[in-house]
């Protein structure tokens, strides 16, 4: 058998940046596999007499911006803070001084939101991409080039309808947010859907729609399911269906999307028929 050829440096490139590598973390590579040597034992302490002067308390101690703020508190801190905006504006001003997710000081910028505030339709997913980074905007990369033509499909484009993510920020390298990442920012999609107030939430892939509906269940069993959203005004009528990104990976699955959208535009069409 005839070996394959070496990749070029240009094809390995390429390879690491379809792959969400697209950023250096150091000058020099680091080989995780070998074996670490063994770090001599540092010598014994001595232990200084107490002293009689009494030594200031560690809050007093250690400089505020020192202090690590734990999960728990970076959570509650965001349930507040999303409580207090009355408006869409608002709310993206609060996330852009947020500090209680380490993922905004990894990404580019702020991905919010994109399309039309006053929309009958959402459209939830989980995190921004490469693309959405750069741009700042949420699915403009080849995903939502393909959400693009699945909402045309069904007479609605980006100016009928309102698109966003669970998380507003891009993990390195598209990695997958930790439960924490997703909590700390779950509280503010929450209060954007309150203000959004669509006829219609629809949640894209699994993730997007285990942390909105509460459902443990895959997007395999969900899909195509009618469920409740309770904003705590008023509750809105939910679905969940394949991710675009997912659709590209595996087209197969595309006619099931099709049906849930189908299933989308038939209640758009009662629910402006039934308000008219």
């Amino acid at each position: 058998m005839t070996p394959e050829p070496a990749p070029t440096l240009k094809q390995l490139l390429a390879f690491y940046l379809e792959a969400g590598v697209d950023c250096a973390l150091g000058d020099e590579p680091v080989n995780r596999l070998a074996e670490l040597e063994p770090v001599p034992a540092a010598p014994p302490r001595e232990v200084a007499p107490p002293r009689a002067t009494r030594e200031p308390p560690l809050a007093a101690a250690v400089p505020r911006s020192e202090i690590a703020i734990t999960p728990d508190a970076a959570i509650a801190s965001a349930r507040e803070a999303a409580r207090t905006a009355p408006t869409l504006e608002a709310l993206r001003t609060l996330l852009e001084n947020f500090d209680g997710c380490a993922l905004k000081h990894t990404a580019t910028r702020l991905v919010f939101a994109d399309g039309n505030p006053e929309a009958r339709v959402m459209f939830v997913g989980e995190a921004p991409g490469r693309d959405e980074d750069i741009e700042g905007l949420p699915f403009v990369g080849r995903s939502g080039k393909l959400l693009d033509r699945m909402i045309a499909a069904i007479g609605l484009d980006r100016g009928k309808a309102y698109i966003a993510n669970v998380i507003p920020w891009r993990p390195p390298g598209n990695r997958t947010p930790t439960p924490q990442e997703t909590q700390v920012c779950l509280p503010f999609i929450q209060r954007q859907i309150e203000l959004v107030n669509p006829d219609v939430l629809v949640t894209l892939g699994n993730p997007s729609t285990q942390a909105l509906i509460g459902t443990r269940e895959g997007i395999m069993r969900t899909r195509g399911k009618w469920f409740d959203y309770d904003t705590g005004t008023r509750v809105i009528r939910a679905i969940a269906t394949f991710h675009p990104a997912y659709l590209l990976r595996s087209p197969s699955y595309k006619r099931m999307s099709w049906q849930d959208l189908r299933a989308i535009a038939k209640a758009l069409g009662q629910q402006g028929s039934s308000s008219s």
